[in-house]
């Protein structure tokens, strides 16, 4: 499907050729390197207050600042940087309008997926550039949310809409593996037109849901022609996504909730990842002795999507009222299943069999069967669906469900 050529980049002049890098990029990395040694800053002042003072080798360590001179030191790095970084920003951004952009690339694309991933929360926090606005992309180019916009863009608009939502860390572009994509195949056999989401995977998974269910209302509003069925089809944390987005619909009574007819989730940690638990653990151990505890900080950056991975967070009670790092028990509130939907989920495992300990704690790699699946050991926390509606792909890794054949003869089924 051809996009439409783009009309609102300025004339081409000997002023405005498009540069290989991205100065807006340039700035981001910047405010980034500042914020991070800023928070190297207060480590480095933790550990020292630590050891002026003798403290006893555990125990939690005394918060505040050193004093005297020492202190006056430690205040003038963290005025230096980010007056360093106030001045580079102002000149990069003064620059910025006199130079065009050059295209992106699927390189860079991956690399600012990363980077939101790991420390999306800060980066939308602090209105970093790099933060990664939400979008309905196609063939990597953003959909602007109009009737007329779309008609342009769409010059075939089916009235069967196919939604992908990719995980942590990663991009829409990044549902084209080994020559295979899933949202092409279904919009060439299935007759769907197929739309991706672009998001920022480091923001919470609610703040992400309300926002694609908002955006969701505005684009079934402006799709050009009636929409029979809207269907969804998440990988890992895209599934998780899309439920949260499902129970906001349900709540504020949306309208394209009642045109969703399926959701297929490919490898999502329903009930969190054990990666995430394990991180929360290592930060529990070196908070035991003052001494270590600021390197805890370190690993406490992670952004709140991956925290949100702990034990499957999709929406704001999970986390509100308390700091996302204070979450030490699976005490999340209910969220069922979207009700009228048909759900299928598929997980995966790297063992050949689906037995053996490497079956039942390793899983994919990332996530395990008992998660993808929706199993728990409190009932009220279960996601049950038909044996039919479930897919096991064995010597398998998280990344594998893009593209292995099983899930694409099972989307072939289910969404036929």
């Amino acid at each position: 499907m051809p996009l439409p050529e783009p009309t609102d980049l300025p004339t081409e002049t000997s002023a405005s050729r498009p540069i290989a890098v991205r100065l807006s990029d340039v700035r981001g990395l910047l405010k980034l390197g500042s914020d991070a040694t800023v928070g190297i800053t207060d480590l480095v002042e933790q550990m020292h207050l630590t050891i002026a003072e003798r403290a006893l080798p555990l125990g939690r360590p005394r918060s505040g600042r050193t004093g005297g001179i020492t202190g006056a030191v430690y205040r003038s790095v963290r005025g230096i940087t980010r007056l360093a970084s106030w001045g580079l920003d102002s000149s990069l951004r003064a620059s910025e309008g006199l130079l065009r952009p050059g295209p992106s690339s699927a390189t860079r694309e991956a690399a600012l997926a990363v980077v939101n991933g790991v420390w999306g929360d800060h980066l939308a926090a602090t209105a970093n550039t790099l933060a990664i606005p939400m979008s309905f992309r196609l063939q990597g180019q953003p959909v602007e949310l109009s009737a007329e916009a779309l008609s342009a863009t769409l010059p075939q608009p089916r009235r069967r809409i196919a939604l992908l939502i990719h995980g942590l860390c990663m991009n829409d572009l990044q549902w084209q593996r080994n020559g295979h994509h899933h949202g092409e195949m279904l919009a060439r056999e299935l007759g769907y037109t197929s739309l991706a989401l672009h998001y920022n995977s480091g923001r919470h998974i609610s703040e992400n849901g309300e926002q694609l269910a908002g955006m969701l209302e505005q684009l079934v509003a402006c799709w050009p022609v009636a929409v029979d069925e809207l269907v969804i089809v998440g990988h890992s944390m895209g599934g998780m996504v899309a439920r949260s987005a499902c129970h906001v619909a349900e709540t504020q009574d949306l309208s394209w909730r009642r045109h969703l007819g399926r959701l297929v989730c490919l490898g999502t940690p329903h009930h969190g990842a054990l990666l995430e638990r394990g991180g929360h653990l290592v930060d529990s151990l070196l908070e035991t002795s003052p001494y270590v505890a600021p390197f805890a900080r370190l690993g406490k950056a992670r952004s709140a999507g991956i925290t949100d991975l702990r034990f499957g967070n999709v929406r704001h009670e999970d986390w509100a009222g308390r700091h996302r790092h204070d979450q030490r028990h699976d005490d999340r509130l209910p969220t069922p299943l979207p009700a009228g939907v048909d759900v299928y989920f598929v997980a995966a495992t790297t063992a050949e069999q689906p037995r053996g300990l490497r079956h039942a704690v390793i899983g994919d790699g990332l996530v395990t069967v008992a998660s993808a699946w929706g199993e728990h050991r409190e009932k009220h926390l279960v996601l049950a669906v038909p044996a039919s509606h479930r897919l096991l792909v064995t010597k398998a890794g998280h990344l594998d469900l893009l593209s292995r054949d099983e899930v694409a003869q099972a989307l072939r089924r289910w969404l036929a």
